[in-house]
């Protein structure tokens, strides 16, 4: 696929890919529950390729930041062949 993409909030000074135990804590300390919220939205399944579940996770993505009244997440993208 080329890149793989996450979500964050602007406040959350932790790197989603790299540090994601701290940014978790963080999110859910602030009352964000941002995983949860993706969760909730995003139509994965274990049906669909991976690639195809990382698009269906940028779209869900997208849908969070398209509808952020409060305007307090962004996404996050890297090369996927540097997450390990």
């Amino acid at each position: 696929m080329g890149c793989k993409c996450m979500i964050t909030t602007f406040d959350n000074p932790f790197d989603s890919f790299r540090q994601f135990t701290s940014w978790f804590l963080f999110d859910v300390e602030k009352g964000y529950n941002t995983c949860s919220y993706l969760g909730r939205i995003a139509k994965t399944s274990d049906q669909l390729s991976e690639d195809e579940n990382d698009m269906e996770i940028e779209r869900a993505i997208d849908e969070m930041i398209r509808y952020d009244f409060m305007n307090i997440y962004k996404k996050v993208k890297i090369d996927d062949t540097t997450v390990h």
